[in-house]
């Protein structure tokens, strides 16, 4: 992933539109229009090979419409430009944390002091079972 050419291609290609947000304001509720809704489309995006945009594909499904376009709404300040501001960050920090492949797990078999503490607290626990059972006749400790 070449981060310098996604930032950059990102702010060329973003799409910003604004309209009415809900939430804190007073009056500029009812007369600005603060809300933010920033839309990419994936196939403009340089700096992904074609594998990383497939992830990001995959991992924002839910976000992405049928135009292929990836959509961010924010709202959570009283000032369009701080929105705006907010909805470029966070555009960019999903399209970066969604084309990190994982990181693969490789399995390790459990230890031997590990199994041993396992089945001494299973000991344990069937003792503390054991011991509140009602003697029966045929128990020699009575």
């Amino acid at each position: 992933m070449n981060r310098d050419a996604l930032l950059h291609s990102l702010l060329e290609h973003i799409q910003l539109d604004f309209s009415r947000s809900s939430g804190p304001g007073g009056q500029n509720v009812n007369k600005l229009n603060t809300k933010v809704t920033a839309r990419l489309c994936l196939a403009d995006i340089e700096g992904l090979s074609p594998e990383e945009l497939a992830l990001v594909r995959e991992k924002l499904s839910g976000r992405i419409t049928v135009q292929d376009e990836l959509v961010l709404a924010v709202q959570e300040e009283r000032s369009q430009i701080r929105n705006r501001e907010i909805a470029v960050a966070r555009m960019a920090d999903l399209l970066i944390r969604a084309a990190r492949r994982p990181r693969l797990r490789i399995p390790t078999a459990p230890s031997r002091a590990s199994k041993e503490r396992k089945l001494a607290g299973k000991h344990i626990r069937g003792v503390s079972k054991r011991n509140r059972r009602k003697p029966s006749l045929d128990d020699s400790s009575y």
